[in-house]
């Protein structure tokens, strides 16, 4: 059944947009998008979100709950596209990647991923690594596995200048994907990005640390939100002052490929968590599963590998991510924290298809050959070590063992 979905991003104008097999209503800070708007192609049926009170779920003590889930870079690689152009019969088809996340993906609330690149147009040209310009149908793919909304504030978002930040955020407009992070104006970059689930209402910030890529022109840093801790204060207290009752920032940040949180992260991160204006920090941009903290009773994730990608040189830390579902609880009127979180390790296969496996579910299926679980089992190992290398498990995190 086909629900209507409704974000909300405070003081906004609305924009209607219509999909196959039913319509939904979007007020976005960019406003509408221009009529010259490239549309992704998709035909799928993604689980929108409701947000409708009376769908509230509750726990066993009555409090409303909600899940949100977080997931990691969308870095779409050559070798992506070319899997995507093969699995659509030559129209780029993502979905098939990225199905293995689905299941997860839609039993969340609110599902939250990070697009790291700028999208080409429609018919390219298209780029990989060092100036990201990625088939704009990816983010169909996206819509389409379940994912509700993408961080936007990365290192790559300006490798095609404005007019690539730009574009991206068209085709998320036509697609369904609510974002936050790049603006298409500095009156939108003003304004708190708020979701609208179950009536429930949940804030939402990007910020990217400085790269050496291209920089914003002059007078037009509002193009991407770069990392400063005084700012994205004031902007969580500007978030929850517009009605913001659970915020969650997107971070860009950390070495590539380092599995431990370097200096930055763990400063910023103190002090970004210790505010009571931020409820959950997730952390991009390594490309390698980072660990998970609790600090001053939040959690931090400082980083959940790659969603999608498929590096030149594929090695097990750059195959490996993890999407993390947090159930908030609401302990007094319109106070939430998080009551539960949970690991959901996955892993790029990369033959005979390129396809992300959800390797709990992986694990439990007896129709994986043996062969395949032993390497599912030593990625899932892997992962649990990153994980919990801060002491998450003894706080709550909950890391599956694997089969």
């Amino acid at each position: 059944m086909r629900r209507r979905m409704v974000w909300i991003v405070t003081g906004a104008l609305a924009a209607v947009a219509a999909l196959g097999g039913g319509g939904w209503y979007l007020t976005s800070g960019g406003g509408p998008a221009p009529a010259s708007a490239s549309v992704p192609a998709f035909a799928g049926t993604p689980t929108p979100l409701n947000p409708d009170p009376a769908a509230v779920t509750r726990d066993t003590a009555g409090r409303r709950t909600l899940t949100v889930l977080g997931a990691g870079d969308v870095l779409p690689h050559p070798e992506l596209w070319q899997q995507a152009s093969k699995d659509g019969g030559g129209a780029m088809d993502f979905l098939p990647v990225l199905s293995g996340a689905a299941p997860a993906v839609s039993a969340s609330d609110l599902a939250i991923c990070h697009l790291e690149t700028a999208l080409a147009p429609d018919g390219g040209p298209f780029e990989g690594y060092p100036t990201f310009s990625v088939p704009p149908t990816v983010v169909g793919g996206i819509r389409r596995s379940g994912f509700d909304a993408c961080s936007t504030a990365s290192t790559h978002a300006l490798d095609h200048g404005e007019e690539g930040a730009q574009r991206t955020l068209t085709a998320l407009d036509q697609a369904g994907l609510g974002h936050t992070g790049t603006f298409s104006s500095a009156a939108a970059a003003a304004k708190p990005t708020i979701y609208t689930v179950k009536g429930v209402k949940v804030g939402h910030l990007s910020y990217s640390k400085r790269g050496t890529g291209p920089q914003p022109p002059d007078g037009k840093a509002w193009l991407v939100n770069q990392v400063d801790v005084a700012a994205i204060l004031a902007a969580a207290h500007r978030t929850r002052q517009a009605g913001a009752e659970i915020v969650v920032l997107s971070m860009t940040w950390g070495t590539e490929y380092e599995n431990e949180p370097d200096a930055d992260q763990q400063q910023w991160a103190k002090k970004l968590i210790a505010s009571p204006d931020i409820d959950l920090i997730l952390g991009h941009h390594a490309n390698v599963v980072q660990p998970v903290e609790k600090i001053s009773g939040k959690w931090v994730v400082y980083g959940m590998g790659n969603l999608l990608a498929r590096h030149a040189e594929p090695v097990n830390a750059n195959r490996e991510g993890v999407m993390m579902r947090s159930t908030f609880v609401e302990v007094s009127p319109h106070k939430w924290q998080v009551s539960h979180l949970e690991a959901i390790p996955i892993w790029m296969d990369l033959n005979p298809d390129i396809r992300l496996v959800d390797l709990t579910r992986a694990l439990a299926d007896p129709a994986v050959p043996e062969g395949k679980k032993a390497i599912y089992h030593a990625a899932m190992g892997r992962i649990r070590d990153h994980l919990l290398s801060h002491g998450a498990e003894a706080n709550g995190l909950v890391v599956p063992q694997g089969g």
